[in-house]
């Protein structure tokens, strides 16, 4: 058994996934461009049905002038931490594919593997010393206009990136929340033979 930031695994697995959480308290310190691309490098080789590897980011450093541009995408609760950030991230899933016959059909697994190339991304940041926040709180009409998003791509989610600061640096109501997440059981969501639940 596995304990770690008192999440504890029931059974044995590797500490990263334990170590790996969301933290909204940032440095601000700025990221550069070749320790960036290698957190992107990770996600290139997650799995993918057919090997169409549906996913897209676009991504802005802190010092540059797209971010400000990708912060204005974010719900404004998001804003209020993810501004400190290193890097901000919107993730894209290309949602139809092109057959051989130039037929364009839905690519059914597109949101699956995507989320697979985020979590390999996630993974490797946390391994590279920084930390991954990803918000489903994004404005996507308004991501797709400003990101110039062509049709038949859909937002997934935003990603924050930085080194993580000081819980104190966040306002108080988001202090309070600022610690590793526990999880659901696994009666919740594993099951044998046949679907149980809701």
């Amino acid at each position: 058994m596995t304990e770690i930031n008192h999440r504890k695994a029931d059974h044995p697995i590797h500490s990263i996934f334990l170590e790996r959480w969301s933290p909204r308290a940032f440095t601000g310190e700025e990221i550069g461009e070749k320790d960036l691309l290698a957190l992107f490098e990770a996600a290139r080789w997650a799995p993918s049905a057919s090997n169409l590897q549906p996913w897209r980011f676009v991504y802005a450093r802190r010092g540059t002038g797209h971010f400000a541009r990708l912060l204005s995408t974010l719900d404004e609760g998001n804003q209020r931490w993810a501004k400190n950030a290193s890097a901000l991230v919107i993730i894209l899933s290309k949602t139809h594919r092109t057959t051989s016959t130039g037929e364009v059909r839905p690519a059914y697994t597109h949101a699956f593997d995507t989320g697979a190339a985020w979590f390999a991304l996630a993974l490797q940041t946390q391994l590279s010393g920084w930390h991954a926040h990803a918000m489903a709180g994004v404005d996507r009409e308004k991501a797709i206009q400003v990101l110039g998003v062509p049709e038949h791509y859909r937002v997934e989610a935003a990603v924050a990136i930085g080194r993580i600061a000081d819980p104190s640096t966040l306002p108080d109501d988001l202090r309070e929340r600022e610690k590793p997440s526990q999880r659901r059981p696994f009666s919740e969501f594993v099951f044998e033979g046949h679907f149980k639940g809701e």
